[in-house]
């Protein structure tokens, strides 16, 4: 396992990052025993970085990684959450980075995840109702009490992360990036590269479309948001295959599995530190993190970028637009 200092923060993590975004219900039913697993074995792998959030499951994955974590040394790994996002009316989630609300948040999440101090605390999405400032006035105040040690932001663009910085300095940027998905490369990557923040990339598997186990005839699980997506079915999903076959076939060359290939090369990027993968299975952890040591050199990443060209652009869930409002 490779390890970097992580922006302005300076907080030094594991490159790969173990996400679990999975845990909260989003997809499908969890086995508790099979993912305390996962993250254990991703601990004892040299994983010290781990990201959830209090919408995953309103404290369910923050719950359960603090019970798989229990038996490790707090100051041995470091502790990613976020916040921002209240239960919806009617189901799903809203918007709500107000100062009560993060407040509120960030006491839930101390108490869900069994600490008395979380280590990076995220803004999950911008809130168009509430002033940047106002949270930004709100965080640096849980930071003068010590109960966030660092504040970062997600899926936040650059005119917002520069707003946003007036008031506080945004240290980490966690944006979704992958193969098929690559449009923070134009804007955002240049300035958090300029700025000195951290990035740590979500969906670096594409919602599993690059995990080499996806067939013409996708299924998932009941309560899986992807059974309902458009990314897993039709003609773009059928073109999407054959690139991810390409794909294998450069991976198999190089002696790798496609999901390393996949993470190896979100982590090519310089401006990118660290990869977040989510799993809910012990045995795909060694291939994740053996990811993290895989250099992949010039005429291997053009030859990927050729092969992309024949794909379709792959999106992903926005709080707004998930299943029933979710």
């Amino acid at each position: 396992m490779r390890y970097t200092s992580l922006g302005r923060s300076a907080l030094s993590v594991s490159r790969v990052a173990f996400g679990t975004w999975q845990l909260g219900g989003d997809w499908g039913a969890t086995d508790e025993e099979q993912a305390i697993s996962a993250i254990r074995t991703a601990a004892d792998d040299g994983v010290t970085f781990f990201d959830t959030a209090q919408g995953y499951g309103f404290g369910a994955s923050e719950r359960l990684l603090a019970k798989a974590l229990d038996a490790y040394p707090r100051d041995a790994v470091v502790i990613a959450t976020k916040g921002g996002l209240r239960p919806a009316d009617g189901g799903g989630v809203a918007r709500d980075a107000s100062p009560g609300w993060v407040r509120q948040g960030v006491h839930d999440s101390l108490t869900a995840l069994g600490t008395d101090y979380i280590d990076l605390y995220q803004v999950h999405w911008p809130d168009p109702k509430t002033p940047f400032e106002e949270t930004a006035s709100a965080l640096a105040d849980l930071v003068s009490e010590g109960k966030i040690r660092h504040v970062g932001v997600s899926n936040f663009d650059a005119e917002q992360i520069e707003e946003f910085s007036a008031s506080l300095a945004v240290e980490t940027l966690q944006p979704p990036y992958h193969l098929f998905r690559r449009d923070i490369e134009k804007a955002i990557l240049p300035y958090a590269a300029a700025h000195d923040i951290g990035v740590l990339v979500y969906g670096p598997l594409a919602h599993g479309l690059l995990s080499g186990r996806m067939g013409p005839e996708a299924t998932f699980a009941p309560g899986d948001w992807r059974a309902s997506s458009d990314v897993f079915r039709g003609d773009a999903y059928r073109r999407n295959l054959a690139v991810v076959a390409e794909l294998g076939q450069v991976a198999g060359e190089l002696g790798l599995s496609l999901s390393q290939l996949a993470v190896a090369w979100v982590l090519a990027n310089p401006a990118v530190q660290v990869a977040i993968v989510g799993t809910r299975d012990p045995a795909h952890i060694a291939e994740a993190v053996a990811a993290s040591d895989i250099d992949l050199d010039h005429s291997v990443l053009q030859r990927i970028d050729e092969i992309m060209r024949a794909s379709v652009p792959v999106g992903g869930p926005a709080p707004e637009l998930m299943p029933d409002g979710g």
